[in-house]
């Protein structure tokens, strides 16, 4: 386990990562993850995605047959097409290519949503809360995404190619704030719940 973690106090307990982006950036997601105040709509909708009738579906979703979660296997679908529309952006090519990227990124975010919305319903309260920032973040990267497209279909390529790299900014806050649910806290299915399932 890391053992960079912010204490109580909202100070750092190693000194090698008390200076600089890292260490402003775990300060800043252990405050989200003490923030008590959306707790109850937060509870609220934990209840409902749990309560949604998806049968075994939902084992699928959870990643359970594999193992680990499916939600960041999925994610690579528009983080790739996303991000290659960015590399596509910079170079000399067709402004269609960038377009078809950013239309199947968009397609891909439903699959991996919904994945990331199924285990997010199981989290404890500190990780549930930087996963809601999380998921509020990503709705962004879509709406930029979404903006960037339309942008792109009326022939406004720079207009769409601007608000490409702010929902590319959004994927990579956002990004971080999974990595940190998933990785950090070891959110999604065990290797004993699969072996207990199984």
């Amino acid at each position: 386990m890391n053992t960079h973690l912010v204490a109580a106090s909202g100070k750092l307990d190693s000194p090698s990562t008390s200076k600089g982006a890292s260490a402003a950036w775990l300060t800043t997601v252990a405050c989200i993850e003490r923030a008590a105040v959306a707790d109850p709509p937060i509870r609220a909708l934990q209840h409902a995605v749990r309560a949604l009738p998806l049968g075994e579906v939902r084992d699928l979703l959870r990643g359970r047959p594999w193992g680990h979660p499916l939600h960041p296997m999925l994610v690579h679908v528009p983080i790739g097409c996303w991000l290659s529309a960015a590399v596509l952006d910079a170079t000399p090519t067709g402004r269609s290519a960038p377009a078809v990227l950013t239309a199947v990124g968009l397609a891909g975010i439903a699959p991996a949503a919904v994945a990331g919305w199924v285990d997010w319903a199981d989290l404890p309260p500190d990780q549930a809360r930087v996963g809601l920032v999380h998921a509020v973040t990503n709705i962004a990267a879509v709406a930029l995404y979404s903006a960037s497209l339309g942008a792109r279909l009326r022939g406004r390529t720079r207009r769409g190619k601007l608000w490409s790299l702010g929902g590319l900014t959004a994927v990579a806050v956002s990004g971080a704030l999974g990595g940190h649910v998933a990785y950090r806290r070891t959110a999604g299915p065990a290797v004993s719940d699969v072996a207990v399932r199984s």
